[in-house]
């Protein structure tokens, strides 16, 4: 926890200034413990179903369905560990901070979206907006660091989301490729991390050097690109998690100044208790770590106006040489006949010996640097096919037709997540070939059944240490 004497006096002017009378409720919350939560993956569980497997008080988030606050783990002193359970493994919950989890609750993405995350790295926001969508359209998660945008990859991997694309570019590298494409963005800027003071010393230290006017203009550069990337009639949500007018509301009233065909939407303060509305601009949000259980945001909602322009058709080039050397896959072939999963063939393509399977609407070849394009299905090694760790994770359970269920307290779980071999019961053998491994209901990958005994291969990359 941070010392409110760490605080910069700059910053404490400001909060004064912000705050008025409730300036040492303010200061008060710096007492008080930091709230962690934790927020279920309604892709592949339900909130119910996922409070039965775990050994903690799950208490609800009050502005979103599927968020948790977690409590102390039944019968242990030092607290729970919700990143050491096997649940965390099968991509049933991601850990987030309650007020972060607003910015996806509030963007209205709906199946069949294409939807943007601009700023997405490590994954808590796309994750969500990952599992809105339900397997159907497009979600495109971009962060400008690659090796954020590579936590990112596994966050929606290990979510199991299918249709990704996940990019390392700038935002107008992007907005080149894909002008007026997407119904739904999210900016999750960077931002001078005001609201972020109570749980991270190295915030406030970072403060004095890159404030409030070091972010704003980076910030409006990215607001200005993703307008250009959004439909006509689409929505953009702007999110911060910081306290500065200059960050929050100034840059709405930038984006509506500068750009006359975007409009702002009202949010509903009920939806969140505790919030407020907008510093001199209603319609925004604000949160405060003295008004509620969790730490500082800001979120505004824009919409594009429509048009009477139409949209010009989309050209899709057909993946047509690649269908016929997969055909060709013996291997491939007869794996894909063991997965119940209905795939459309124009959207599968093969590159450099990786399989893929594109989301809805995705032109090949684009000129971006992807880290993932689409769902990778797997590799192609000297005509044998070897499934992905992400195919696995993709799947429910009852999708392949040779699955080993193991219970949710069955050491050869954690026996399995440390890539260890399996040994079968009578009961659950022999098993031959290819077998997905499910803790229950929930795939966590794949092993090689050799009679009695599944050969691991658990992605050695995300072993359980």
């Amino acid at each position: 926890m941070t010392d409110v004497k760490q605080l910069p006096k700059e910053f404490l002017a400001e909060m004064k200034l912000l705050l008025g009378d409730e300036y040492d409720r303010y200061l008060k919350s710096f007492e008080e413990g930091f709230q962690p939560g934790l927020r279920v993956n309604t892709l592949k569980t339900e909130p119910s179903r996922l409070r039965a497997m775990v050994p903690w008080n799950l208490e609800p988030v009050p502005w979103t369905e599927n968020g948790f606050y977690y409590g102390s783990e039944a019968g242990t002193e030092g607290g729970p560990r919700p990143s050491k359970h096997p649940a965390y493994y099968c991509g049933l919950y991601y850990l987030q901070e309650p007020s972060a989890m607003t910015p996806a609750a509030m963007l209205p993405v709906k199946p069949g979206d294409r939807v943007l995350d601009l700023c997405a790295a490590p994954g808590g926001k796309s994750t969500e907006l990952g599992a809105r969508l339900k397997g159907r359209g497009m979600l495109v998660s971009n962060d400008i660091s690659y090796s954020r945008a590579r936590a990112l990859l596994k966050n929606l991997e290990l979510a199991g989301v299918p249709n990704i694309c996940v990019t390392s570019e700038s935002p107008e590298k992007l907005a080149e490729a894909w002008p007026e494409f997407f119904d739904k963005i999210l900016v999750d800027a960077p931002c001078s991390g005001e609201g972020m003071f109570r749980r991270d010393e190295d915030m406030v230290k970072d403060w004095a050097s890159n404030g409030p006017s070091y972010y704003a203009p980076i910030q409006r550069q990215i607001l200005g690109q993703a307008v250009r990337m959004l439909k006509p009639g689409g929505m953009l949500l702007y999110s911060t998690c910081t306290f500065s007018r200059t960050e929050d509301e100034g840059n709405i009233e930038y984006v509506l100044e500068h750009y006359p065909q975007m409009e702002l939407c009202m949010l509903d303060l009920s939806a969140v208790p505790g919030a407020v509305d907008g510093i001199g601009l209603k319609g925004c949000l604000r949160l405060f770590p003295h008004r509620l259980k969790g730490e500082g945001h800001f979120l505004a909602l824009l919409r594009k106006k429509k048009t009477d322009v139409d949209m010009p058709a989309e050209c899709r080039r057909k993946n047509t040489k690649a269908l016929k050397i997969l055909k060709r896959q013996d291997d491939l072939v007869r794996f894909m006949e063991s997965l119940s999963l209905k795939l459309d063939e124009e959207r599968i393509v093969l590159h450099q010996d990786h399989v893929y399977y594109l989301p809805e609407g995705l032109e090949w070849n684009l000129p971006l640097r992807f880290l993932r394009t689409g769902l990778l299905l797997g590799e192609l090694k000297k005509g044998r096919f070897e499934p992905s760790q992400a195919l696995a994770m993709a799947l429910k359970a009852d999708q392949f037709d040779t699955v080993v269920r193991l219970g949710h307290e069955d050491e050869r779980v954690v026996r399995y997540l440390k890539g260890e071999t399996v040994e079968l019961s009578e009961e659950e053998g022999p098993v031959k070939g290819w077998c997905l491994v499910a803790m229950e209901d929930y795939p966590m990958g794949w092993a090689k059944g050799t009679g009695m005994s599944l050969k691991n291969k658990y992605y050695p990359g995300w072993r359980w240490q």
